[in-house]
Formats: structure tokens, sequence, C-alpha cells
């Protein structure tokens, strides 16, 4: 008895040790980025144009670029994402093809960004003919979020209880109004959130926008989605390593990186308040 509380004792320290660790190397991160990226934050550097070779001005052309291509790359994979989850999850029978399915869909989600940039070069912009562009960029981050919301999403719906699903048909639904009505409903928590959480990485990449359309300095915001954009991980990346002036652009190097992080962080905190909102509904539901 003593040695199973003594083993549970150690173990417990061990965790709380690591835990520690992440938290520690988390705050010197974001110490670092708010202390020397905190001071160039305001109005002009968030709705102002770069100039001067970058060594002035803001990022705003990098922030709409950013929101642009995510946005393109959410209505590509989360309504494919879901449904290829839905059929796994709901209609798939369990047999060699699928599972051969499943495990490449698990091993794709562990391939380099970079490979899928130069993908999206071979299909996107020259074998489809989409040119280095938003809309290249979007489908190209698609296809890396896809494995994420596929996995996240079928994970969501397995959690959900079959009795949800045998109540519903005993009533006389159909297979697909249980599903509709009853099975995603209570997924839709972990959906969202592990989607939204997808989406905030694809948002960060820049090897699979290096290729496919953004560029190093625009004098104009995309008028559509065949055009070339900026964007802020690209932006981040030139300014920290590729830069003429490196040390004195640093600050704005900070000061993108932040920005960057608040953007993540708040697509972070939706997927915590839909989850949460979401859970108490189906607890009021039953």
């Amino acid at each position: 008895m003593k040695q199973q509380v003594l083993q549970q004792f150690l173990g417990l320290n061990i965790l709380r040790l690591f835990v520690g660790l992440v938290l520690l190397f988390l705050g010197i991160i974001l110490w670092e980025v708010f202390s020397k990226g905190g001071g160039v934050i305001g109005a002009d550097f968030l709705f102002d144009y770069p100039r001067k070779g970058m060594t002035l001005g803001g990022i705003f052309p990098t922030i709409m670029g950013t929101i642009f291509v995510t946005m393109v790359t959410t209505i590509f994979a989360l309504p494919m994402g879901i449904a290829t989850a839905i059929y796994l999850s709901e209609y798939a029978s369990n047999n060699w093809a699928n599972q051969l399915i499943r495990a490449s869909i698990r091993n794709l989600a562990g391939v380099p960004s970079i490979i899928y940039g130069l993908f999206g070069v071979a299909v996107f912009v020259q074998g489809l003919g989409l040119g280095s562009s938003v809309l290249s960029s979007g489908l190209t981050l698609g296809l890396l979020t896809l494995p994420y919301i596929i996995t996240t999403t079928e994970e969501a719906l397995k959690n959900v209880p079959h009795s949800y699903r045998e109540g519903a048909l005993a009533l006389g639904a159909t297979k697909w109004e249980a599903i509709w009505t009853n099975v995603l409903p209570s997924a839709v928590s972990g959906i969202v959130t592990g989607s939204i959480l997808g989406l905030s990485r694809a948002a960060g990449e820049t090897a699979p926008i290096l290729f496919t359309g953004v560029a190093f300095y625009l004098r104009y915001l995309p008028a559509s989605v065949y055009d070339s954009f900026m964007a802020m991980p690209y932006h981040l990346y030139i300014l920290s390593t590729q830069h003429h002036a490196i040390e004195e652009v640093r600050p704005l190097a900070y000061g993108t990186a932040l920005v960057l992080l608040s953007l993540v962080f708040v697509l972070n905190i939706i997927a915590f308040i839909i989850r949460y909102r979401y859970r108490n509904f189906n607890k009021a539901r039953i």
C-alpha cells in the first residue's frame, strides 16, 4: 500500500514538473515577444502599409492577406473534412480498405508542410493554371488542414453514445435524420474546436504559401482570389532572416509576431467559447 502511494506521489510530481517546464518555456517566449513587440503596436502599425523597404509603416496588407487566405482555406477544407468524417464514422464499414484510408489520413497529418507547398505548385499553380494567388495558397492550406479536421471530427462523432442513434431510429427517423438531429448537435463542440485549431495552425504556416501565392511586398490588397497577397508568417520570415536591415526592423518583426500570436489566440478563444456553450446546450437537452 505504501509503495503504491509513493508511486502515485512520484508520478504526480513528475507530471507537475513537466507541466511547469512547458509553462516556463511558454512564458519566456511570450515575454520575449510582448516585451519587444508591444512598443510598436498602434493604429499606424495595424492599419498602414509598409514604407521605405519595410523599415517604416505597418502590416495592414499582411493582416488582410492572412484573413483572405484563411477564409479560402475554411470554405474548402471545412465542408469536405466534416463530410468525409461523417462518412467514415457513420456509413463506412470496418474493412481493410477503410482502415487503410484512415491510416493514410493520419499519416498525412505528419507530412511536412513544405511538401504540401510543392504539391500545391504542381497541382494548383501549374496543373490547374490558377497561378500564384490567394486561391492556390488557400487550397494548399486546405489540404494541409484536412487531416486534422477529418480526424478530430471523426473522434467527436465516435464519442457520441450509440443510444442517441438508436433512439432516433426507433422513433422512425432515417439514418441521416438521426445523424443530423442527434449526432451532429452532440458532437459539434468537438468538431468546431478541432476545426478552428487546425485552421489557426494553417494561418501561421509559411512553407505552403511560399510557393503558391505570397509576395514579398505589394502596394495594394488582392482584388480577387486570383491575385497575389502578403501574409503575416511570410512577412515575419522576411523581416527576421532576409531583410537588408535586420537589426533596424527587429521591433517590427516582434510586433508582427505579436499580432500573429494574438490572431491565433483569438481563434482558440472562439473555439473554447463555442465548445463551452454547446456543451451546456447538450447538457440542457439531456
